[in-house]
């Protein structure tokens, strides 16, 4: 039976849930079945407890590798049940697993989610740990997906700029002109800390339309403050994590104002430094007339896809179902295309974006 599909499994800093698609790549790339796995309470937990340094990192570590493992596997038998395709169909799962820490300046980068226990459980094929061999390459292991976007969505017909709104954010710049080289960061955070806030205010998982921060007034001399950081002026190739831009670090912050900010205001401001940090780093840049297109969780920010528009008046800001892949399931359909690039023995990473000595075969497999 010919194996000409590929699953998609992705679990990012927002933490909201597994995301897995089953895709084709011929004769063009097709989604074909998209399923939402749950991220159990505890498992959440668990991940935010060792996102930070802490006591006995190493066992609670290896018992949460597995049961992520575990929690891949229940995703990709749920998605096979969900489309009605038999496994013997699928060539290989491509696995991002659950990023704990990003270190770049140290030269590392940790995700778990045990593939040898995804392979094990579903009999397929599993690709996995895609950043470790840009990273020994000398590059920032992130951002990856700008790869795929280069394939998808290059065109002589237009600048575009994908911008990717989960908890971090991050932008590929894909310049119409073949001369030009693809390029792109993370720019700060996306969600994240609107999330972080909402959360331990009002016990919310998320600002829904971003309809709490459009309820509030920007504070300037906060703003003035979260933009002072130095990683906003640090020049490109960067990448960034919940490491640094976190909870704790907006409470810094705050604790650093003279009067109190309405809690309200406090989102505002967040929701204006994910827009103002993303709209300077798109028009340094200097694309004419570029079209914007969002994809990830804070794509279906309403208030933040109108402030994004405000600041960039000369571009057309759409999401990228527009250009034929819905924004929820980007991330997970690139890490299906990483693990065909790996199975195939072709790069699947850009030294253009993350700095590395060249272009690298990324991933390690993982044999049913």
């Amino acid at each position: 039976m010919t194996q000409r599909y590929f699953i998609g499994l992705m679990s990012g800093t927002s933490l909201d849930s597994v995301d897995a698609v089953l895709v084709s790549f011929e004769p063009e790339f097709k989604l074909h079945y998209s399923h939402s796995h749950p991220l159990p309470p505890p498992i959440r937990a668990q991940i935010l407890a060792l996102c930070a340094p802490g006591e006995n990192e190493i066992e609670q570590m290896g018992v949460l590798d597995r049961a992520l493992g575990r929690l891949f596997a229940d995703a990709t038998e749920a998605l096979l049940a969900h489309s009605g395709i038999n496994r013997s169909e699928i060539r290989a799962i491509g696995s991002h697993g659950q990023t704990l820490r990003h270190h770049p300046e140290l030269g590392f980068s940790l995700q778990i989610g045990d593939p040898a226990t995804l392979a094990e459980q579903t009999g397929i094929t599993c690709v996995a740990d895609f950043r470790r061999r840009d990273l020994a390459a000398g590059g920032q292991g992130a951002p990856l997906v700008p790869a795929f976007h280069e394939a998808l969505f290059r065109t002589p017909e237009q600048d575009r700029v994908l911008v990717n709104l989960g908890g971090m954010a991050n932008i590929t710049l894909l310049p119409a002109s073949n001369q030009a080289p693809v390029s792109g960061y993370d720019t700060g955070p996306g969600n994240i800390l609107m999330d972080s806030w909402i959360q331990s205010v009002k016990g919310e998982a998320f600002d829904a339309n971003g309809q709490w921060a459009a309820s509030g007034r920007v504070n300037p001399l906060l703003l003035e403050r979260l933009l002072a950081d130095a990683y906003f002026q640090q020049p490109p190739p960067k990448s960034t994590g919940r490491e640094r831009f976190n909870l704790a670090w907006l409470e810094h912050h705050l604790r650093g104002t003279e009067v109190e900010i309405p809690n309200a205001d406090v989102q505002a401001t967040l929701l204006e430094l994910t827009a103002r940090s993303l709209a300077e780093s798109i028009r340094s840049h200097a694309l004419p007339h570029p079209g914007v297109y969002l994809c990830g969780g804070g794509s279906h920010n309403a208030a933040l896809h109108l402030r994004l528009q405000d600041l960039l008046p000369e571009a057309r800001i759409a999401s990228t179902d527009t250009i034929g892949l819905p924004p929820d399931w980007m991330e997970a359909a690139a890490f299906a295309w990483f693990a065909k690039r790996t199975l195939n023995r072709e790069t699947s990473s850009l030294a253009s974006v993350t700095g590395a000595q060249g272009n690298r075969i990324l991933g390690s497999i993982y044999l049913p």
